[in-house]
C-alpha cells in the first residue's frame, strides 16, 4: 500500500468517484481542497452550511452522483438541518464535518460539543473517523450506502475542528469502487412470481391509474412507465419527485396527485379499481393524508425499499426491486388486452374538465399576476432540456399543478419540505449540468432564506435564473393567522406579511442581473432575456398577495 496522507487519499477518492464539485463552509479539509485544485474539482464556498447542503442536494439529483457539503465542527448542527432535504428526498448527500478528538473530549475545547447524535435520524450511515488508516474503507462504505437501495444522505465525523485527524501519512490502500460512483448501483430483480402475479393482475382490472413516485426518477425508469401506460392504456400520476414522467400533455398523463395536486388526478385515483404505486412511498402527501386511494382499494406496488412494501396500503402484489428492469421485466411478461373505453372516456372528461376549470386563471389578465398565469407563462418559455427547480409550499403546488413539463429532456426536482432550499439547489443543479438551463421557481419568503448565495454563483460563474413569486408575504400562512387571531391582528402588517421591496434591484446591487416584471405578458419577454444572460438572473415577479392555492380534492 502507499504511503500518503489522509488529505491526498481523500482527493484521490473524490476524482476516482467523478466528483466534480464539493459545496463546503470554511474550514475544513483545507489539505485536501488543495489536493483537489490540481485535479481540477471545484471548491464551492457557499455562505452558510445549509446552503451547502442544499447545493450538494441539486447536484446529486440531478448529476446521478452523491453530492458531497462539508463544513468544521461549530457549522455542524447546521449542517444536519440541511440533511433534512436530502433525507426526505432519498437524495444521496455526503456530509463531512470536524468532530471530537479523543484526547480533548470532555475537556472545554473552543465550540466543543457532541454534534454526532444530530445524524442519527438524518442518514443511512453515520461513523466517526479517527485515523487517517480509517479512512479508505469508511468512505467507501459511505459512497456504497448513498447509492444503493434507497438513496439517502451519509456523515462521516472526522476529528479535529477541520477534520485534522486524516492530516497525517499512513500505509493507504487506493481502492476505489467506480461502480457505487452512481445511483442505482446495483438494481434488483423482483422475483419472478411476483413478475407473473402483477401482471395478471394488471391484465384483469378494467380502471387501472398507475402512481409514478421519485424512484422512477432515481431509477430513469421514465420510459419503462410509458410504455407499460401506452400497452394497457393506463393512466399515470405522479409525485412532486417523478413529475414529468409522462409528458404533461400526453393522454394519458392525469397530474400530479395527493395533497399539492391536480383535482382529475386525485378524482381519478380514487375511482380506480387498481393502483400501482411505482418507486413511491405511500406517504402522507402522495395519499393527501391516505384518502387518496380510499381504504380498501386494490395495490399493487414495486419499491427497492423492501419496507416500504405495503407500508400503509396492504398490496396484492409487492414487487421488491429497482423500478426499471422490474418494469422490463413486467412489460415482458404482460399480454396485450384492450383498453376499457368507459375508462378512457371517464379519463379524458376528468381532465378535460380541470383544465376547463383553471383556464381563466391560467389565461388570467389581472394585475396584480395570479400565479396561475406565471406558471403558464414560465411552461410557454421553458426551453426543451431546463431543469426546473421549486421550493417547497405554495411554490411546489404552483409548479407542481400548473407549469407542464412537456419534452421527456426536461426535469423537475423539488424541495421536500425545507423552505428556502430553492435557490441554492438550482446553483447546485447548474454545476451537475452547466449546459442546462436552470430555472428555480420560489416565493420571496424563500428567497430571502439564502439570497446571500447569489453572490456564490456570481463568484464562481454560476448562472441559474431564479423566478420570484413576488406577493410581499408567506401568503400560505394566511387562514392559520386569520383563525388564531379571530381575523384582527392589531400590528400595522399581518404577520405573515413583508414590506414590499424591489427584489430585482437587490439582485443587481449584488452584482447579478434583476428584472422586475409586473405585467403577464412581460414574463416570456423578460424569461427569455435571463435565459440568454451572462450572469445569475433574478426574475421578480409581482403576484397577487390574495391569490392562495387551492386546496387539494379528497
Amino acid at each position: 500500500m502507499p504511503s500518503m496522507t489522509g488529505s491526498r487519499y481523500f482527493a484521490e477518492a473524490m476524482q476516482a468517484y467523478g466528483v466534480t464539485h464539493v459545496f463546503l463552509v470554511p474550514t475544513i479539509l483545507t489539505p485536501a481542497l488543495a489536493e483537489m485544485e490540481s485535479r481540477n474539482i471545484v471548491r464551492v464556498t457557499a455562505h452558510s452550511e445549509k446552503a451547502a447542503v442544499y447545493m450538494a442536494d441539486g447536484y446529486a439529483r440531478i448529476s446521478g452522483r452523491p453530492g458531497v457539503a462539508m463544513a468544521q465542527t461549530i457549522g455542524a448542527a447546521n449542517l444536519a438541518a440541511g440533511l433534512r432535504d436530502p433525507y426526505l428526498a432519498c437524495a444521496p448527500v455526503i456530509a463531512i464535518n470536524g468532530g471530537r478528538l479523543p484526547e480533548s473530549k470532555h475537556r472545554g475545547v473552543y465550540q466543543e460539543v457532541d454534534d454526532f447524535p444530530l445524524f442519527e435520524p438524518l442518514s443511512k450511515f453515520n461513523v466517526q473517523v479517527d485515523l487517517p488508516q480509517r479512512l479508505p474503507d469508511l468512505l467507501r462504505q459511505a459512497f456504497r450506502e448513498a447509492t444503493t437501495g434507497c438513496p439517502a444522505p451519509v456523515h462521516l465525523e472526522i476529528g479535529g475542528n477541520f477534520g485534522q485527524a486524516i492530516e497525517g501519512e499512513a500505509d493507504l490502500d487506493t481502492v476505489f469502487e467506480p461502480k457505487f460512483a452512481r445511483y442505482p448501483a446495483i438494481r434488483p430483480r423482483p422475483e419472478p412470481g411476483s413478475i407473473q402475479r402483477a401482471a395478471e393482475l394488471l391484465g384483469r382490472s378494467r380502471r387501472t391509474v398507475i402512481v409514478a413516485g421519485g424512484g422512477v426518477t432515481l431509477s430513469g425508469a421514465q420510459a419503462e412507465v410509458r410504455q407499460l401506460a401506452e400497452r394497457l392504456s393506463i393512466p399515470v400520476a405522479t409525485s412532486l419527485n417523478a413529475k414529468g414522467t409522462l409528458p404533461e400533455n400526453h393522454s394519458l398523463s392525469i397530474g400530479v396527485v395527493g395533497s399539492y395536486s391536480r383535482d382529475c388526478a386525485n378524482r381519478l385515483v380514487a375511482e380506480a379499481d387498481l393502483v400501482f404505486f411505482i418507486g413511491s412511498r405511500t406517504g402522507g402527501q402522495v395519499t393527501n393524508s391516505w384518502r387518496i386511494p380510499p381504504k380498501g382499494t386494490p395495490v399493487l406496488q414495486l419499491d427497492i425499499e423492501p419496507g416500504e412494501l405495503g407500508r400503509n396500503y396492504p398490496n396484492l402484489c409487492s414487487l421488491w426491486g429497482d423500478a426499471k428492469v422490474g418494469l422490463q421485466e413486467l412489460n415482458a411478461a404482460l399480454a396485450s388486452r384492450p383498453p376499457d373505453p368507459e375508462w378512457l372516456s371517464r379519463v379524458e372528461q376528468v381532465v378535460a374538465e380541470w383544465r376547463s376549470e383553471v383556464a381563466p386563471l391560467r389565461s388570467s389578465p389581472a394585475v396584480p399576476m395570479r400565479p396561475e398565469r406565471l406558471c403558464k407563462e414560465i411552461e410557454s418559455a421553458l426551453p426543451e432540456d431546463a431543469i426546473l427547480v421549486s421550493d417547497t409550499g405554495h411554490s411546489g403546488i404552483w409548479s407542481g399543478t400548473h407549469i407542464e413539463l412537456h419534452h421527456p429532456s426536461q426535469s423537475y426536482i423539488r424541495a421536500a419540505g425545507s423552505l428556502g432550499w430553492g435557490l441554492p439547489a438550482a446553483i447546485g443543479a447548474k454545476c451537475a449540468a452547466p449546459r442546462r438551463p436552470v430555472v428555480c421557481f420560489t416565493g420571496d419568503g424563500g428567497f430571502y432564506y439564502h439570497m446571500s448565495e447569489l453572490e456564490t454563483a456570481l463568484r464562481y460563474g454560476i448562472h441559474p435564473v431564479i423566478v420570484v413569486n413576488d406577493n410581499r408575504s408567506l401568503n400560505q400562512e394566511t387562514e392559520i393567522f386569520a383563525s388564531a387571531y379571530g381575523g384582527v391582528q392589531r400590528q400595522g402588517l399581518e404577520m405573515w406579511q413583508f414590506r414590499d421591496l424591489n427584489i430585482a434591484a437587490m439582485a443587481e446591487s449584488l452584482g447579478c442581473r434583476g428584472i422586475r416584471v409586473e405585467q403577464p405578458e412581460g414574463v416570456v419577454p423578460a424569461l427569455e432575456e435571463a435565459l440568454r444572460a451572462d450572469r445569475p438572473v433574478v426574475l421578480d415577479a409581482v403576484t397577487d398577495m390574495e391569490a392562495l392555492a387551492p386546496d387539494p380534492w379528497g
